[in-house]
């Protein structure tokens, strides 16, 4: 039986924790607004409102605060994980284009195996039996969603498997870099790779927007930096490979938002995978977030 926690460690845990359901919340509610505009827009204008919406939003938050907020000691990390989150997005929108949301969501949360893996091959994080046993049990759930040779594990559903690659390196990266800087630096640099890059596509595949939509391309960028500060609060307050687990969570909200906006209603093996996916979900909060407890009178010395 592992040992319990520190209580300041247990509790940055649980916050880190809550933080990462809240991100995935709002990551999944931006994904399914997404899904609604890439049917009608190029992937690359969508993406651009993505990360235009956030340095917009990040900039007036911080105000007179900006010069200090671009100082950085990590620049080519902070490269790193702009490229690796454009990519990201990139992939995951493209591929709403193909698959349903539930299923795309699904591929992705592979991502948390790669977390967990990759904090314990570069990060030195300890990889111990709850943590693989938790990643191992989400991992089934996953596999029951999306029941690999039923026809989901088509060429297009690479697209969300490639971008769980990008997402993981760019936790990791997240999680070296979260605890010694301001969350503002990573996201005003993501940002405006993110701008930049799709930006420069629009001259040529920009499409007129309905007036009806502007609000949803409004709501790509609120959404999209919440979720990105509560992710980087998430990797900086505790171990990646104990809060990459609840990252599943995220195939439930998928399918709530599947339900409520596209009347796609999951079948009997897609609510089974998620109550998988919950368990292990609990069973991890409960393994990490356990405070030390009081020592009993023969042990006191």
């Amino acid at each position: 039986m592992p040992l319990p926690l520190p209580a300041a460690a247990a509790t940055h845990t649980a916050r880190g924790i809550l933080l990462m359901v809240v991100a995935v919340l709002f990551f999944t509610t931006m994904d399914a607004v997404a899904k609604g505009l890439v049917g009608g827009y190029p992937v690359l204008q969508v993406i651009f409102f993505r990360f235009a919406g956030q340095i917009v939003l990040v900039l007036m938050i911080l105000r007179g605060a900006t010069g200090p907020a671009l100082r950085t000691r990590f620049a080519g990390l902070h490269l790193a994980r702009a490229v690796l989150q454009f990519a990201t997005v990139t992939l995951f929108f493209a591929s709403l284009t193909y698959i349903g949301l539930a299923e795309a969501q699904a591929l992705t949360d592979v991502n948390p195996v790669l977390i967990t893996l990759g904090a314990a091959l570069f990060l030195g994080e300890r990889l111990g039996r709850d943590r693989l046993f938790g990643v191992v049990l989400a991992m089934i759930g996953a596999m029951i969603v999306i029941r690999p040779g039923s026809g989901v594990l088509t060429l297009p559903a690479l697209l969300p498997v490639a971008a769980a690659v990008c997402y993981a390196g760019s936790a990791l990266i997240t999680r070296r870099v979260g605890p010694f800087e301001t969350p503002w630096t990573a996201m005003i640099y993501t940002a405006a790779f993110g701008t930049l890059a799709s930006g420069v596509t629009l001259p040529v595949l920009w499409v007129d927007i309905d007036p009806a939509d502007f609000w949803r391309f409004a709501a790509l960028g609120v959404l999209g930096t919440v979720a990105q500060l509560c992710i980087i609060r998430s990797f900086s307050l505790a171990e990646a490979a104990a809060v990459a687990p609840f990252a599943y969570a995220g195939i439930l909200f998928a399918i709530g938002w599947g339900i409520v906006l596209y009347g796609d209603y999951p079948d009997p093996a897609t609510l089974l995978g998620a109550l998988v996916i919950v368990s292990a979900g609990l069973y991890v909060w409960r393994q990490e977030t356990r405070a030390p407890r009081t020592a009993a009178p023969d042990e006191a010395g």
